[in-house]
């Protein structure tokens, strides 16, 4: 990318029920230091919370750009939501729980920054003292959609497809229509950036899983859906 004096990175934050833990991930995001130059714009949406999540995220209404679904619409949709509302030169997608960890944001937005990449995931398998699963259908079933993303789009040679920590330049993320409302952004905007030809770079990440109990909402249906979406995506536009 053109670099400037200053950097923004947007931070889209899509939450569901997540009053346990979204004020500790904004705390986070807000104490992780990055090079300074780069300023933090975290984007917030609500996707139609029915526990006490949207009044906890009132409370530091004054740090985010909040934006609140009426009903739950799904992940994806609001993704959208906040890639629409986002002002920033680099964007990441950051989940509410605490899967992921934002110290990892510099060395993510690094190769982007110097101009490595356009598109950088990061990777959860890369790292290899990660605990890497919570349970074995959740690594499965990653490893499953990386090895058919792999064989769907040549050269994409990544190593894990359906990671949460997926950051873009801002104009290439733009510039890709998606439709996607719930799980399905990961394979849809992964399908389409390999199709627009970018080369995905990755680093790696650290990882801390949850269980289905802690909160974790992705199903097995999710998945099936994933590898439809990665086939559909192959063949159309």
């Amino acid at each position: 990318m053109n670099t400037k004096d200053k950097i923004v990175l947007s931070i889209l934050i899509p939450v569901y029920n997540e009053e346990r833990t979204i004020l500790n991930v904004i705390d986070q995001i807000n104490n992780v230091k990055l090079d300074k130059n780069i300023e933090k714009e975290i984007i917030v949406v609500d996707d139609g919370s029915s526990d006490k999540t949207y009044n906890k995220l009132m409370r530091v209404a004054n740090q985010i750009v909040l934006k609140k679904h009426k009903v739950n619409m799904g992940k994806g949709a609001a993704i959208r939501t906040a890639i629409y509302e986002s002002t920033g030169d680099i964007i990441i997608i950051q989940d509410a729980d605490l899967e992921y960890d934002p110290n990892d944001y510099m060395k993510l937005i690094t190769p982007i920054i110097t101009g490595q990449s356009k598109v950088v995931y990061g990777s959860r398998r890369l790292k290899k003292d990660n605990k890497q699963h919570s349970h074995l259908s959740f690594y499965f079933g990653g490893v499953v959609l990386t090895w058919i993303t792999n064989i769907l789009y040549p050269g994409a040679n990544i190593t894990d497809e359906p990671t949460c920590y997926k950051v873009f330049e801002s104009d290439v993320l733009k510039s890709i229509p998606m439709k996607c409302q719930r799980f399905e952004f990961c394979p849809e905007v992964t399908a389409k950036v390999l199709k627009k030809g970018y080369k995905i770079y990755e680093v790696p990440i650290s990882y801390y899983p949850r269980t289905s109990s802690e909160g974790k909402k992705i199903k097995w249906k999710d998945g099936v859906e994933a590898i439809w979406t990665l086939i559909k995506y192959r063949f159309v536009g």
